[in-house]
């Protein structure tokens, strides 16, 4: 019994070239290990320091929002006048097609003013001249259709076209005293001018 435990103690503590060999291994790894996590927190605090240039400031910030509400504001204006522009675009094309049609209606009133002024007061048909004349009046002044005055008013250019002068005495200067074709205007846009005679 007692060989053998003798026997057995220094089997434990000799060591075989394989075991050193493992020692060692285990020593070099060890700083390996070490220095790499070392690496590691070199190349993670390069990546903040990267992070922490790259991070706009609060001054920076502030700036692009600035220019970008500036974007926003000229953006907002131009779309605003875009919007009157198309309106007021809008309307003048409605006034402008309004004008044409209802100049094409304006040698039916001559037409009719004729043929009153041909026909005799005793005259049957001219009781129904009259009522179509009415009628023809009111259906213009309901789309805002304006006669322009001429006889007795002063003559203006820019509502009446003379196409005769005269001297007289009995007359006041630049007084319309005939009118040979009615003028008619919607608003301040003139349909058709007064064609007209001006004394003196």
């Amino acid at each position: 019994m007692s060989n053998n435990k003798q026997e057995t103690a220094p089997e434990k503590e000799q060591t075989t070239p394989e075991t050193e060999a493992e020692v060692k291994e285990e020593t070099k790894a060890a700083p390996e290990a070490e220095q790499k996590p070392d690496k590691k927190a070199e190349k993670k605090s390069e990546k903040a320091e990267k992070k922490s240039e790259k991070a706009p400031t609060k001054k920076s910030l502030e700036e692009e929002l600035a220019a970008e509400r500036d974007k926003y504001l000229r953006l907002l204006a131009e779309y605003d006048n875009f919007r009157r522009r198309s309106a007021k675009e809008r309307e003048n094309i409605y006034t402008d097609v309004r004008c044409e049609t209802l100049k094409k209606f304006l040698p039916v009133y001559d037409s009719l003013s004729r043929a009153l002024a041909q026909t005799p007061e005793d005259d049957a048909c001219r009781k129904g001249l009259e009522m179509i004349m009415t009628q023809y009046e009111k259906s213009l002044e309901q789309l805002g259709v304006v006669m322009i005055e001429a006889v007795g008013q002063p003559f203006d250019a820019n509502l009446h076209n003379a196409v005769m002068h005269i001297e007289d005495e009995n007359y006041g200067e630049n007084v319309i005293v005939e009118e040979f074709e009615k003028g008619f205007k919607i608003g301040d846009k003139i349909l058709r001018y007064s064609m007209v005679k001006v004394a003196n």
